[in-house]
């Protein structure tokens, strides 16, 4: 990981998209804290699927739930706050 300021980052931003065109990542610094990450950007179809490996997850899950017919569910049941 590279670490500029923000002036460094302004002044030689092309040399930055360079570096992390190779996989590097950088961090920029604003009055010596962290304000941003730049880093290689993610492949679409990675993403996408990333996307559709979640999905098939989340149906395999609700559908080993099982269904309830016509219950009159609480509102504490609908909005349970993780207590």
């Amino acid at each position: 990981m590279h670490i500029v300021s923000a002036a460094e980052a302004n002044r030689q931003f092309s040399s930055l998209l360079r570096q992390v065109s190779q996989g590097e990542t950088v961090t920029v610094l604003s009055h010596g804290r962290p304000v941003a990450t730049i880093s290689p950007a993610v492949d679409g179809t990675e993403l996408d699927h990333d996307r559709a490996k979640a999905r098939a997850r989340l149906l395999a899950r609700l559908n080993g739930e099982p269904v309830t017919h016509n219950r009159n569910w609480t509102r504490d049941e609908l909005y349970d706050r993780g207590q």
